[in-house]
């Protein structure tokens, strides 16, 4: 057979691979038909080569014997289990259909091994064997490796940021700062606050209002564009807020902003506020 002749009757049996390929498919859907589509093809070039034809054998009967042996030994070298395991799980779903089928009900791996003449940890194995799948890596790595968790920058900038959230709620008013630890810390409703400060339900939402707003601003004031440019070698965590040029930061001590000046905030903190994450991060989530 000249090579004209060999590439001739490849590419009419090209086909035949398509076919065997998707036959195999079918059984097992978690195959990529790419991957045995190579397979089946280098598999049909080496049956031409090989074919003989003064054997009488017809090229199509001979080559599908190739292509399928060649996807089954592929599909073996990527297989996690061996022979022997495949036998024994075949063996034992067999023993454990015939046994529902008899009994009626659902059968004990204890009634199975029985069955088999084997222990039950023998048994067992070989179902847990059957129920295990496998799927291209392709198509599980988001759900696994991919998280929800914050980054570690991220992390490092949110406790930064109660940090500076609890010298500001600090250096509030000192109406305004109890309103702000109860409502936000300490998970109590506006109306306990009202009556326990003896004022209306209204009074306590505008202070607290008044005291979101105050923590807005001292916030943005801190992590704002146009603020003042960082010292060169303080660490941006440990360097205390930036005072206020002039009249402005004089109108914020009056108003007491809780950003407006590091003497007054260090004044006015009696001691370190007790901040819960999930309490804090959602004060921070309000503000910013």
């Amino acid at each position: 057979m000249d090579r004209n002749e060999r590439n001739a009757m490849i590419v009419e049996h090209l086909p035949l691979v398509g076919y065997i390929v998707a036959e195999t498919c079918a059984r097992a859907t978690h195959l990529s038909r790419d991957d045995l589509g190579q397979v089946g093809s280098v598999a049909l070039v080496q049956a031409a080569d090989a074919f003989d034809p003064t054997l009488g054998v017809p090229f199509g009967a001979y080559a599908r014997t190739r292509i399928t042996g060649a996807i089954a030994d592929d599909l073996r070298a990527g297989d996690w289990a061996s022979r022997g395991t495949r036998k024994r799980i075949r063996e034992t779903l067999a023993t454990q259909e015939a046994l529902s089928a008899g009994l009626g009900r659902r059968v004990t791996p204890q009634e199975i091994a029985d069955a088999m003449g084997v222990d039950r940890q023998t048994a067992v194995d070989a179902l847990t064997d059957a129920a295990r799948t496998v799927s291209p890596i392709d198509e599980t790595v988001h759900d696994t490796v991919a998280a929800d968790l914050p980054l570690p920058g991220e992390d490092l900038l949110e406790a930064e940021k109660r940090r500076y959230l609890v010298a500001a709620v600090q250096a509030l008013p000192d109406r305004m700062r109890l309103i702000v630890e109860a409502v936000y810390f300490g998970d109590r409703t506006v109306t306990d606050v009202a009556a326990e400060l003896g004022i209306t339900h209204s009074a306590v939402s505008q202070q607290r209002s008044e005291a979101m707003r105050l923590l807005r601003d001292g916030l943005a004031e801190h992590y704002g564009d146009g603020g003042a440019a960082p010292r060169a070698g303080v660490p941006h965590h440990r360097r205390p807020p930036e005072r206020l040029p002039g009249p402005r930061r004089h109108e914020r001590r009056r108003r007491g902003h809780p950003c407006g000046a590091g003497r007054d905030l260090g004044r006015r903190r009696r001691g370190q506020l007790t901040v819960r994450r999930s309490s804090g991060r959602e004060l921070v989530r309000r503000i910013v």
